[in-house]
This record gives C-alpha cells, structure tokens and sequence, in this order.
C-alpha cells in the first residue's frame, strides 16, 4: 500500500515572533493579575477594617450617650445586624454583667484593651467561619468600675467580591491592551519584513548570474545571510571557473594528440605496407601516452587548484619520513631515462601540516620536471631540511641545461615551457607544484644552480604551536 509522503509544515517567521511574544504576554498577564488581585485585596482590607472601626466608635458613642441595661436601643442594633449577606456579627460585654448583646461569642483580641484606645482590629473564627473583627473599650456610664467592650466583625466574603471585581476590571482592560499591542506588533512585523521584497524580487529577476546580492537595500539583520550566500556564490563561480578552465584546457592540450593520432590511423590505412603501419603504430603509441599524461595532470592541476586545504582535513606529516620513501619508488624511472636520482636529509622528523596525497604530486611533478628536462646522463638530487624559523625546505636540483634568468618568473605559468632538450612535456608540472604549495600556504622559489641546471625549492611554514592535527 503507498502512502503519499506528508507534506511538511513550513515555519512562519511572523508566526514565530508572535509566539515568542504571546507567551511571555501571557506568564506577564498572569503575575500581573495575581499582584492586582494582591493589591486589591489590601486595599478592600483596609476599607472595611476602617468601617468595622468606625462601627465599633459610632456604637460606642451611641451607649455613652444613652442609659445601658440588658437590652440595646433599637439603633445600635440596627446597626449592628443589618447585613444584606447576613454575615455580620457582634457581641457588647459588661466587665461585671457578661453578655449584654450579641449574636456570636465572638473571642477578644490577645492584648488586653484599656478604656480610651484606639479600636484593634484582629483575626478570629466563628462557626468555622474566618472572620475580622474590631474591638473597642469603653466605661460604663453609671458605674465607674465598670467596663464595656463592644466587639463587631464580619466574614471575609465581601472583601474577596470586591478585590474580584478589581481584578476583572484590570484583568480585562489588561487583556485588551495586550490583544492591541499583538495586533500593533502583526502590523508592524508584516510591514518590516516587506523591506525584503526588493531583495526578492532581485533574486527572481536573476537567471544564471551568481553575482553579489548584499547591497544598501538589505537590512541589516539580514546581512549575515546574504554575506553567507555570497560567500557560496563566490564559492560557486570558483568551481565553475575551473570546469570551465579545465574543459578549456583539456579541448587545447588534448587537440593535437587527437589531431595526430587520426592523421597516423589514416596513413596506416591508406598504406597498409608493414613497415607503415608499424612506424603509424610507434606514432599514436607515443601520442596515446602524451594524451594520458597531459589528462593526468589536467585532472592534477585541478584538484591544486581546488579548496584551500583549510577546508579539508589537514594532518601532521613527517616529511623526514615521507619524503625519502617517495623518492625510492621513482628511482627505477630516472634509472629508465638515464638519470642519477639521489636524495640528502638528516633523518630526523620534519613536521608540515598538509595532507599525503598533495605532497606525493608535488614531489612526482618536481622529480618529473627535472628527469625530463636534465636529459640522460644527468644528475637530479632531492634535499630536505630544517629552516631556522622552524619550518621544512623541499628541493630538487638538476645540473641539467638550466633555464635564462630573464625566464624564471615564467616557470609557474599554465603551459608554459622553456627550450630544453626537445623532450615532450604538458608545461604544467610546475604549475601543479605553484598551486599545491599556496594551498600549504608555502613558497615556492626558482634558482639557477651554482654550475648550470635549475634548483628548484619548496619551503613550508612550521605547524601552529596552538593546534593539534592527527599524525602521520
């Protein structure tokens, strides 16, 4: 059974930013709400523990005034019970006579409370009921020694209703300022990001072009990405500059083999004599390994010319090592072409940091260049050692025919070829080595010998105290 493949959901970047502002919103909404219902609560305490203090004086004030028995004059206790909740209480004792009035035992304060002082508000329960109370002394009128305490409270309801109410007040008036600001913000994101829309537009309008896109127009949160994008460009119009070079040069070097060899085919053709087609053969044998040794070393030139090598993974290697082991596989070919290949070195352990496979074409082209151009009978040595800055100098030196002075800078050229012994050659072997060497951040230096022939010398900077690579 197929199933068609679920269609990711794309992130919204307007979508993002309201989340990342809707919550916050709402955790502030929320601390906002519980410190307005705190601040109301305190503020309706302290409206009603004013009026159960101004209850607890006007009573008190309304029995100096009148003669005190065991009953209450109708007004004081009007105001004492009238409650449209029903939830007020209060209780009028006698120092001598007890319970004169009330409606609860309601407890009295911790502190005792003298005739003359300010009414105390407290905390205290009835019937399982959380209640605040005031309470207040006073002299009884006729007997001096006696005492009166008038004692009024109420449940906590009326008080948590209105600092309720304040809070749904706030919390909506809050809530609808918040909807505003998120409604002002969806605006404004989709307004700012329309400052893309030119970079958008200039993108689409392109067709194959892979040229800079950071301009005044960008803004500068968004420099990063286009300064990145540039970067691949640039990257990019690299890469396709060396396809196009190395088709270029492959159609310009590869041509006149090409050229040859169908010129030897036809001649063996139209002269089918042995003698003929044996001397076409011996021809387009020679032109068939001119061929693979000029795409060799296109193919070569192309992965010097590549990315540096910090973009790959470079290790420690030993030179010391590396080196002379190399040289030894290349001294049947100089034996073949009548060359005394040689190498000098101290032996010990000299350290660059590149990658094996570089160094072996560096040393091939160079081993290669001075076979060539030394001609038989010639001698080719291949030195390494320390420089005094901590860093390796390669060479090879051939006491060959040498090369004008006018024309050392000339060596690294791309197809260039000095006038040698009219040995064949592709003209990019020290080309090859120019470009394998700036990628090892080295320098490459071109010296005619002391007698006559060409010196030509590798020299590589000492490794990074400060990094490690992976030995080999």
């Amino acid at each position: 059974m197929n199933h068609a493949p679920v269609r990711q959901r794309r992130l919204s970047l307007r979508r993002r930013l309201l989340i990342f502002l809707l919550i916050p919103m709402a955790i502030l909404l929320m601390l906002d709400a519980l410190l307005t219902y705190g601040v109301a609560l305190t503020y309706a305490n302290r409206v009603h523990d004013r009026d159960l203090s101004d209850d607890a004086l006007m009573v008190q004030n309304m029995l100096s005034n009148g003669r005190l028995g065991d009953q209450l004059s109708p007004q004081a206790r009007f105001l004492l019970e009238y409650d449209r909740e029903g939830h007020s209480y209060f209780s009028v004792r006698s120092k001598h006579h007890g319970l004169l009035a009330g409606n609860g035992q309601l407890a009295l304060p911790r502190n005792p409370l003298a005739a003359g002082d300010a009414p105390a508000l407290y905390d205290t329960r009835l019937d399982r009921h959380a209640l605040r109370a005031a309470a207040v002394v006073t002299s009884a009128p006729h007997d001096p020694t006696d005492s009166i305490t008038i004692t009024v409270a109420e449940t906590l309801r009326d008080r948590r209703a209105q600092a309720r109410e304040i809070l749904l007040l706030s919390v909506v008036m809050q809530a609808s300022l918040i909807a505003c600001i998120l409604s002002l913000v969806w605006f404004g994101v989709s307004r700012g990001l329309r400052v893309l829309d030119p970079l958008t537009a200039r993108l689409a309008a392109r067709s194959h072009e892979l040229t800079p896109i950071d301009g005044n127009d960008v803004p500068q949160e968004i420099q990063p990405l286009t300064r990145t994008i540039d970067a691949l460009f640039s990257r990019l119009r690299s890469m396709l500059a060396l396809h196009d070079r190395f088709i270029a040069d492959a159609a310009h070097q590869l041509r006149t083999p090409l050229t040859g060899l169908s010129l030897h085919v036809d001649r063996a053709i139209a002269d089918p004599r042995p003698e003929t087609v044996a001397d076409a053969l011996g021809h387009i044998r020679r032109l068939t390994h001119r061929a693979a040794r000029t795409s060799s070393q296109l193919l070569a030139l192309t992965r010097a010319q590549a990315a540096p090598l910090d973009h790959d993974e470079p290790r420690l290697l030993d030179l010391g090592k590396l080196i002379p082991e190399a040289v030894s596989q290349r001294v049947h070919d100089a034996l073949r072409a009548g060359v005394d290949l040689g190498y000098e070195g101290s032996g010990k352990a000299l350290h660059i940091v590149g990658d094996t496979s570089s160094m072996l074409d560096l040393l091939d082209n160079l081993i290669d260049n001075a076979v060539r151009y030394a001609g038989r009978g010639s001698v080719v040595t291949v030195n390494l050692h320390a420089e005094a800055d901590g860093g390796v100098c390669l060479s090879v030196e051939d006491n060959g025919p040498g090369v004008p002075p006018e024309l050392l800078p000339r060596l690294a050229e791309r197809f260039f070829r000095a006038a040698g012994n009219g040995e064949e050659g592709s003209g990019l072997g020290l080309a090859i080595v120019q470009r394998i060497a700036e990628r090892h951040h080295a320098r490459v230096a071109y010296r005619l010998a002391e007698e006559h022939g060409l010196r030509v010398e590798v020299h590589f900077p000492p490794p990074t105290p400060t990094t490690s690579f992976p030995v080999v």
